[in-house]
């Protein structure tokens, strides 16, 4: 049995998370899994009505969960920050949420805005560094509206961050790769042992310091992990490979910003915001999985978002809790739903939020 805490957020959140919970309840009975569902009010109406974010004790008592599926934090009539801030960054950051892990993945019959490319070409893992670097907060802004105004803002990193990050990133390329090599290994590369590759996103030749930091450790721990080759690209050159030549890459481990603008890229790669989920973990502790959409309030309450995103959230949570035949179980249904929609935008899938979830539930 597992205690899932469900947190839809604002907007359309509540209705595509409705629709991931639907399926996840459909695998009950198939799987012999058990579910139990609490929901919380952690958004922007609460906000407007009590002036709360999330609390340190609501934040603790979080930490009793399984997991947590996230639907959309934001609200128009709330300034920006203050919801990211008070909710979504004070979760990731209080339950040590280290990872944000974004599989890139074509699915068939999905339009992709690269040209020539096909599911086998875009198919690649994500790890974001989800805790350091630009987004921890240090810095500031002296003599504010004068002349001579000053702001600053660090990059920081710890070995221990660093490293934590690449063993994890290492540990998912192994497992990804156990049971074939990576496709996009060349004859010379599998002769020699590999099975997989770790690219580093990066940027050495400005951001020196940090990210000699990120390329030595890169290459200390490759030691502990022979079948997996490792491998770097600058953060400018990656965003052209992944239109030239997504095929290229099996994992990429990056830093918190670059990892936040490329996964972005990527999603609009494999087909929108409406297909590409994600997933914020602390591998010792409770992950927090969502959609990466957002909250898209022009669609709200009119049952036409796509709830795939959230589907696809729920079902990399059933990887990480171990549950892996259910998990490829809905992977294997949500291929089967999208070779018969429409499209991947918000009311034009040719089916309704509710509808295609039932197809996915059926389908299993």
């Amino acid at each position: 049995m597992y205690k899932i805490a469900i947190i839809g957020g604002d907007g359309t959140g509540p209705e595509v998370i409705a629709e991931a919970v639907k399926v996840l309840k459909a695998t009950e009975g198939k799987f012999g899994l058990e579910f139990k569902f609490t929901e919380f009010e952690y958004n922007g109406d609460r906000y407007l009505k009590e002036g709360k974010t999330l609390s340190d004790e609501e934040m603790e008592g979080l930490k009793k969960y399984d997991a947590i599926l996230l639907g959309a934090i934001g609200h128009t009539d709330i300034k920006p920050g203050i919801l990211e801030r008070g909710i979504l960054l004070k979760l990731r950051f209080g339950l040590d949420q280290y990872i944000n892990l974004r599989p890139v993945k074509l699915y068939e019959n999905v339009e992709t805005p690269v040209k020539n490319k096909k599911p086998e070409d875009i198919d690649y893992v994500v790890v974001r560094e989800n805790t350091g670097g630009l987004y921890s907060g240090f810095g500031g802004i002296s003599m504010k509206n004068t002349p001579d105004e000053v702001a600053a803002q660090s990059m920081i990193y710890s070995r221990h961050q660093v490293e934590r990050c690449i063993r994890f990133a290492f540990e998912y390329a192994r497992k990804r790769n156990l049971t074939k090599p990576w496709r996009g290994l060349t004859k010379d590369e599998l002769d020699k042992g590999y099975k997989g590759k770790l690219t580093l996103c990066g940027k050495t030749n400005v951001l020196t310091y940090v990210f000699d930091l990120w390329e030595r450790t890169l290459h200390e721990v490759a030691r502990e992990y022979p079948e997996i080759k490792p491998d770097y690209v600058h953060v400018d050159a990656m965003c052209i490979y992944m239109i030239e030549c997504p095929e290229k890459f099996d994992v990429v481990v990056t830093g918190n910003m670059f990892g936040d603008i490329i996964t972005d890229l990527a999603a609009v790669t494999q087909g929108g915001m409406g297909v590409a989920p994600g997933g914020n973990i602390n591998p010792e502790g409770v992950g927090m999985f969502e959609p990466i959409g957002g909250t898209a309030p022009a669609f709200t309450g009119k049952n036409q978002i796509n709830p795939m995103a959230a589907i696809g959230a729920a079902q990399m949570m059933l990887n990480h809790i171990g549950e892996t035949d259910a998990a490829a179980s809905i992977d294997k249904s949500m291929t089967e739903v999208f070779k018969k929609m429409k499209s991947m935008a918000a009311a034009q899938m040719g089916f309704s939020t509710t509808e295609i979830g039932d197809m996915v539930r059926d389908n299993l």
